[in-house]
C-alpha cells in the first residue's frame, strides 16, 4: 500500500480486462479513495495495454488486490498464459470473474459450489477456474449481467429483444450492483469459488415480457430457435438454476435486487437517459 495525503494506507486494485463489471467496481472503489490501474487490449481510456509487459508487472508488484475479467481465448488463460508466473509471487488478494457456465446444463435443476465443473460447452472456462482456483483467488461464477446500459429494457427499446417460447427453459442472472458488492464482500473472505446470482431463476421469457411493460411497449413477437446465431442457441442449449446459499453463509453476501422485477424496476426508475449511459462502457466481446 501507498500512504496518501493524510498518512493513511491507499488500497490499490489492478484489474485484468476493465471492461462493463470490473467498470463499475473500479468506479466505486475509486470514489472510496482506491487507487485503480487496469489493461484493456487496446489500451483504451487511459488503460494499459494487456502486452505492455513493463508495466503490467510493475503494476502486479504495486497492488494490493488484483482482479481478472477476461475470459480464455482458445483453450487458455492469456492472463495465466502471460502473467501467470508473477501472479503467483504476489502477495495481493486475487480475484477471477468467472461463468456460471462451466456447470453445463444440469436440465433444470438447482446447482451449487460443489458441483462438478466442465462437463458444458466451457471447457477451457472451467479450467481457468479451475486454475485460478489454485493461485489462491476468490472465483466469482457469474450468470447473465444486466444493469445500466445493458439490459432487457435497453434492448426492448432498441428493438433487439426476442422471446422463444420454450417451456421449462430458466436462467439465472445478477444485477452489476450485486457483482461489485460480491466481490467486496470477497475481499475479506477466503479464498475459493462463489456464485453470485439472484434468488429467483425464471425464463428468459418472462423477464423480457416484463421489461416491454416497463418500456409501455408491447413484448417482441416469439421467433423459432433455429432462427438465432449459434452463441444464442447454445445459450438456450443449458439450464439451470444457480444457488447463492455459500455467497450468502461464508461472505455475508446479500443481494440488493434477489429477483429480476426489483432490478429492472431500478432501472427503469433511472429517468435520465444520460444516467443510463453514464456508467463504464459495455463489456467488449473479451471482457465481463
Amino acid at each position: 500500500m501507498d500512504c496518501d495525503a493524510n498518512g493513511g494506507w491507499v488500497s490499490r486494485l489492478f484489474v485484468f480486462g476493465l471492461g462493463y463489471a470490473a467498470g463499475h467496481l473500479a468506479a466505486l472503489l475509486e470514489g472510496r479513495g482506491w487507487s485503480v490501474a487496469g489493461t484493456t487490449r487496446d489500451g483504451r481510456g487511459g488503460t494499459l495495454r494487456f502486452d505492455d509487459r513493463d508495466s503490467v508487472e510493475a503494476q502486479i508488484a504495486a497492488a494490493t488486490h488484483i482482479l481478472s475479467s477476461v475470459p480464455p481465448e482458445g483453450e487458455h488463460d492469456p492472463v495465466l498464459v502471460t502473467y501467470g508466473e508473477r501472479l503467483a509471487r504476489s502477495d495481493a488478494w486475487l480475484g477471477y470473474l468467472s461463468s456460471t457456465g462451466v456447470y453445463g446444463d444440469t436440465g433444470g435443476a438447482w446447482v451449487d459450489e460443489t458441483a462438478p465443473i466442465g462437463s458444458g460447452r466451457r471447457a477451457a472456462r472451467a479450467a481457468a477456474d479451475t486454475d485460478w482456483q489454485g493461485l489462491g483467488a476468490r472465483v466469482f461464477r457469474l450468470p447473465g449481467i444486466y444493469g445500466p446500459g445493458r439490459s432487457p429494457i435497453d434492448r426492448v427499446r432498441a428493438g433487439r429483444a426476442h422471446r422463444v417460447g420454450l417451456p421449462g427453459q430458466v436462467f439465472s442472472r445478477v444485477h452489476i450492483a450485486d457483482i461489485v458488492s460480491g466481490v467486496i464482500a470477497g475481499f475479506d473472505g477466503p479464498a475459493g469459488a462463489y456464485n453470485l446470482a439472484d434468488d429467483h431463476p425464471c425464463d428468459q421469457d418472462a423477464v423480457v415480457a416484463y421489461a416491454a411493460t416497463l418500456a409501455g411497449l408491447e413484448p417482441p413477437p416469439l421467433v423459432p430457435l433455429e432462427s438465432l446465431s449459434a452463441a444464442a442457441r447454445g445459450f438456450y442449449a443449458e439450464n439451470r438454476r444457480v444457488a447463492n446459499g455459500k455467497a450468502r453463509r461464508v461472505l455475508n453476501w446479500r443481494p440488493r435486487y434477489p429477483d429480476y422485477r426489483l432490478g429492472l424496476r431500478a432501472l427503469s426508475a433511472m429517468t435520465s437517459p444520460a444516467a443510463v449511459t453514464a456508467a463504464p462502457a459495455p463489456a467488449s466481446s473479451d471482457q465481463r
